[in-house]
């Protein structure tokens, strides 16, 4: 889905992006979904996920399993 068609989506990113807008941006969708999309790129497109299946992402990532030092290492 393009991200232009997420009118009401309050885009954010983490506190740790860089001021160079490399950056992956998330929004919170009704009816349990999350859209993530490339701040460079912001009307470009939208992975849309489960609450569920963003979750698992976001705690792989803080276990260490993309990569790095960590248990999927």
């Amino acid at each position: 889905m393009r991200a232009s068609r997420l009118l009401d989506a309050a885009w954010r990113k983490s506190r740790h992006s860089s001021p160079s807008g490399n950056c992956v941006e998330m929004a919170e969708l009704p009816g349990d979904a999350v859209a993530v999309r490339n701040s460079r790129y912001p009307a470009g497109p939208a992975l849309i996920f489960t609450r569920a299946e963003w979750d698992a992402f976001i705690g792989g990532a803080r276990d260490g399993y993309f990569g790095g030092a960590g248990p999927g290492a």
